[in-house]
């Protein structure tokens, strides 16, 4: 991990925005135009390795020959002390992961479990926020009562059961047990 102050050619490190499978993203400073940017560097350690090597670079060159607003922008490549390194736009705001995390633990919290997240069932208003549609499958992970109202025991008497069966999908929205690729939604391998 570089620490705020290291300098990658003309970009100075600020802070860590985050890691993943293919290396760590920092926000940086390019004193050259005077605006932040994100730094993607593949540690050393991944550099070494040919097929890290050609799949980091291949990453770079994909997205430098697309030119679109939904697209990330790649301003920039390079390498230091054994770092290969790229730079791109600067983003603000959240993951769609992270943005959709809020609304199946909120219907986690109630008992409920959608089981078909995808993109056909994420609607996108106006004002930018995300509904989720079509409970047809959801699952009630809290028993009915005879009139037909869902009973919800209070938040310390919920089984340890209904606690396991809901714990692993809030920042997923699935079960635990369901394995990511039925849910439409996919991790980031970068």
């Amino acid at each position: 991990m570089l620490t705020a102050g290291t300098r990658l050619g003309p970009y100075e490190v600020v802070a860590t925005l985050g890691a993943g499978g293919m290396g760590v993203v920092y926000r940086a400073r390019d004193g050259r135009l005077t605006r932040d940017v994100a730094v993607k560097v593949l540690p050393a350690a991944l550099a070494g390795d040919a097929d890290r090597l050609r799949r980091f670079e291949n990453e770079a060159r994909a997205a430098a020959r697309l030119n679109h607003p939904n697209i990330l922008q790649i301003y920039d490549v390079g390498q230091h002390d054994g770092h290969p390194y790229l730079v791109t736009e600067l983003l603000e705001g959240e993951t769609l992961r992270e943005r959709l995390a809020q609304g199946p633990a909120a219907a986690h919290d109630e008992g409920i479990v959608h089981r078909d997240l995808k993109p056909e069932n994420l609607f996108l208003t106006k004002d930018g926020r995300v509904k989720i549609l079509d409970f047809g499958l959801a699952k009630l992970t809290r028993p009915e009562s005879e009139d037909g109202a869902t009973r919800f025991p209070s938040r310390g008497s919920r089984s340890r059961r209904a606690m396991s069966s809901t714990a692993g999908s809030r920042r997923t929205g699935r079960p635990s047990s369901t394995p990511p690729c039925s849910t439409g939604l996919r991790s980031r391998s970068s």
